[in-house]
């Protein structure tokens, strides 16, 4: 991949095509892991792509592509979600003739309340989690990709495992009206 990134720094737009072939798909799956909607997404990840193109010159390493541009899409992300504000309501469509056989990891409704969890960690909790769970980085990794100490990395993830719980053990609760059990 090397030789592919040392060409589009030079400005091949062929060369930067591949790079995103190569890498659109993990960098999609992330952003919408942190974003938690697809547009938004999309978004986030377009530019990034767009920054990528522009600073590719300025990389230092070729070999740190990959890294390189899963920062640029966490960044981009924080700033996807700031210019929107406020989150809107997501709805998912499910294809007609559904999954082919049983979840046999988690129901539906455990889905859901993880789904539900998830958004109400923080987006840098958010990036953490699915750097550390999704992607299978390290914490110096994560450190590395987020900017910040490892220290910091391995508190944000503690914080956020600790916040999802929480969430989860939160909507699994009876919810107790005036005295009564609803």
């Amino acid at each position: 991949m090397r030789a592919i990134v040392e060409r589009a720094m030079r400005g091949e737009r062929e060369a930067f095509g591949e790079l995103v072939n190569a890498t659109s798909d993990r960098m999609y799956a992330v952003a919408t892991r942190i974003l938690r909607d697809a547009d938004l997404a999309e978004d986030a990840v377009q530019g990034a792509l767009i920054t990528a193109w522009r600073e590719l010159p300025g990389l230092r390493d070729p070999d740190r592509f990959e890294p390189w541009v899963r920062r640029l899409v966490i960044h981009a992300c924080y700033a996807e979600a700031r210019r929107r504000g406020r989150w809107t309501a997501n709805v998912r469509v499910l294809p007609v003739d559904g999954p082919a056989g049983p979840d046999e990891i988690l129901s539906v409704h455990d889905r859901d309340a993880l789904d539900r969890a998830f958004r109400r960690l923080t987006l840098e909790q958010r990036a953490v989690f699915v750097l550390h769970h999704h992607l299978g980085l390290a914490l110096v990794e994560i450190a590395e990709t987020l900017g910040v100490a490892p220290a910091t990395a391995r508190t944000r993830l503690h914080r956020a495992t600790r916040a999802l719980r929480a969430a989860v053990e939160a909507d699994e609760r009876p919810v107790i009206s005036q005295g009564r059990m609803a």
